[in-house]
């Protein structure tokens, strides 16, 4: 890629990511398809990520900077680090998106940064693209009815990669505490895909069991779902993972993760039902990239209840921002930077 004398990187910002069409699915669904796949055939490296939180004992479960690490091999061939911070408070108190991201990419032959971007975009449709992947495995085929709880800049990204990626989806069922956040993101939602009707209800009980996808995107920092809201056929995409009780996961027919390892840490549900003796690896279903490539299965049946509960992989943000990058470079975007 690059020679050690006069070594030089690209900076993208988030207005570049945008033009590279970074607010639409298709490239995220590419990349995060072909990063799960690489993690079932373990052609990545990927360290556990280690949280950095300060007054850990009084502050909110959001309230983290996240250094995510990885390799990722087949054509991709990349290096790259993720460094997330998010506070709960932000939107209120700062009037700032709660997450702010910067990525590095770097050669791997020589380890030389090739690359430094905005990352929150990259993060949040890469996370959309993990549910949207998902709903192909392990919704009912030709679903028509999507439910959000939670409101936010997350939620709009859910759901604008949704109704993209699945024409069949006819109705959306939105939840915040906040109803003015969901009436908000209804009249957004509304006037950019009028095929589909956007419905604000009046609690996420309403919501939850009316959904043949059901996305979290909350910050939630306790349990507030129970398995009796959950419709049979229901596939959940937990993203924000603190959403469901816990006999959601044990009561659910399937339980997906995106990896195991990283998903049995950090004092999340499933960890708290290991601990308990009351959940297993034996006991999941699969990691999404095993459905992926066919090693295990997907939905089998119309009324199986699936629970994906994707922690969000590194591999997932480095595949997709190699992808960026490569159009930055074919396209002639970002600021040349010379260390």
């Amino acid at each position: 890629m690059s020679t050690v004398q006069d070594h030089s990187l690209l900076y993208m910002s988030k207005q570049d990511i945008i033009d590279l069409g970074g607010l639409y699915s298709e490239p995220y669904v590419k990349a995060v398809t072909r990063a799960l796949e690489l993690h079932a055939k373990r052609d990545i490296v990927q360290p556990l990520k280690p949280y950095l939180r300060v007054n850990e004992e009084s502050g909110h479960i959001a309230d983290r900077i996240i250094a995510m690490p990885a390799y990722v091999g087949g054509d991709v061939a990349i290096s790259g680090l993720k460094w997330i911070g998010s506070k709960h408070d932000n939107p209120a108190k700062r009037h700032k998106e709660r997450a702010s991201a910067l990525i590095i990419l770097n050669d791997p032959e020589s380890n030389y940064p090739v690359a430094v971007m905005e990352g929150s975009v990259i993060s949040g449709m890469r996370t959309a693209a993990v549910t949207a992947i998902g709903a192909r495995y392990l919704a009912r085929e030709g679903f028509r009815r999507v439910s959000v709880i939670g409101c936010g800049v997350i939620a709009r990204m859910q759901i604008t990669s949704l109704l993209e990626q699945f024409d069949s989806i006819r109705t959306i069922h939105l939840y915040d505490l906040n109803a003015d956040t969901a009436r908000q993101l209804a009249d957004e939602i509304g006037s950019r895909f009028d095929q589909v009707e956007v419905r604000v209800e009046d609690s996420s009980e309403q919501a939850v069991r009316q959904a043949e996808v059901l996305v979290t995107a909350t910050v939630a920092s306790s349990p507030h779902i129970p398995y009796e809201w959950i419709a049979k056929g229901t596939f959940v995409s937990n993203i924000s993972i603190m959403d469901l009780h816990k006999d959601v996961f044990t009561q659910a027919d399937k339980v997906v993760v995106d990896d195991w390892d990283q998903s049995n840490r950090e004092k999340k549900i499933i960890n708290q039902l290991v601990l308990e003796g009351k959940f297993s690896r034996e006991q999941l279903h699969a990691e999404l990239g095993e459905i992926l490539i066919g090693e295990k299965p997907g939905r089998e049946h119309e009324d199986e209840i699936i629970v994906l509960n994707p922690m969000g992989m590194a591999i997932e943000d480095i595949s997709s921002a190699a992808e960026m990058y490569a159009r930055a470079v074919e396209q002639g975007k970002g600021t040349r930077l010379w260390l």
